[in-house]
């Protein structure tokens, strides 16, 4: 958004309308320029200190209001460009985010493969990384399936 405010405007002034914009929270900041007979260093501070990023007194010559409000487009599309790739890095960070919580896993032995290439048990893993601890212990079917395979077969009857 570009305006092109005068100091001197019916119910709000250039003045609380640049200090109103600024504390409004924008996509692309807006460019604003005002356009006043105010010509004192004390107004032109007044307005840039307001929020104005940029100062015209008139009488004013209509080239070089063209050439400011030309500024002011290149300065809102390099904004408009630099949120733009702001979002584009943010997005591309949590998709990167997202990819580096995926551990590779063997659906075979249950091993993962860490930031070497090298394959290694998910405790050992988690342990480098997280600062995690573990007590090994056995499921209740873990410990069924082992008790079976582990029991002496039954006598033969002769």
């Amino acid at each position: 958004m570009r305006a092109i405010l005068d100091w001197m405007m019916p119910e709000l002034t250039g003045i609380e309308l640049c200090r109103k914009a600024r504390e409004t929270e924008w996509a692309v900041e807006p460019y604003l320029i005002v356009l006043t007979s105010r010509g004192a260093t004390a107004d032109v501070v007044t307005a840039l200190e307001a929020g104005a990023n940029d100062y015209i007194t008139k009488p004013f010559e209509i080239e070089e209001l063209r050439a400011r409000v030309s500024v002011g487009e290149r300065i809102v599309t390099l904004q408009q460009q630099l949120s733009d790739r702001v979002r584009a890095l943010e997005e591309a960070f949590a998709h990167v985010h997202q990819l580096q919580g995926l551990i590779p896993i063997c659906a075979w032995c249950r091993q993962v493969r860490n930031d070497g290439n090298f394959w290694e048990q998910v405790d050992s893993y988690l342990e480098k990384r997280s600062g995690l601890q573990f007590t090994h212990a056995i499921c209740p079917p873990c410990r069924e399936k082992e008790s079976a395979r582990l029991k002496p077969p039954p006598p033969r009857r002769p």
